[in-house]
């Protein structure tokens, strides 16, 4: 083997590097206060679902649930350090199995 090569050997300098360069430190601070929104929105959509009528805490899921998913993504699954072709392929394939799941509903639809 070539010097200079990382061939993933553990211990090796350049497999040590490739790791530290995808070390991000997010301070314990920002986790608390996600938590704390996310625990916030899940208290508005329960106070929603028992204070009005079912449409309004149909929408209010529809709406608050993808608010609280991407807080997940970006955040708790570190997702917002990712690279941005990365972070599109993520939301690509959100996007066709919502599209899916709705074509699906529009097919019981027509039954």
């Amino acid at each position: 083997m070539k010097r200079g090569c990382s061939a993933g050997i553990p211990g090796d300098k350049g497999v040590m590097q490739m790791a530290e360069a995808h070390v991000h430190t997010v301070p314990y601070r920002t986790f608390v206060r996600v938590w704390l929104l996310l625990l916030l929105l899940t208290a508005v959509l329960v106070l929603t679902s028992r204070l009005w009528h079912q449409a309004l805490s149909v929408w209010a899921m529809l709406v608050l649930t993808p608010i609280k998913a991407g807080l997940v993504l970006f955040y708790f699954m570190h997702l917002k350090y990712e690279k941005p072709y990365l972070r599109a392929l993520v939301f690509l394939t959100l996007g066709l199995l919502t599209m899916v799941i709705g074509l699906l509903f529009f097919d019981i639809l027509n039954r």
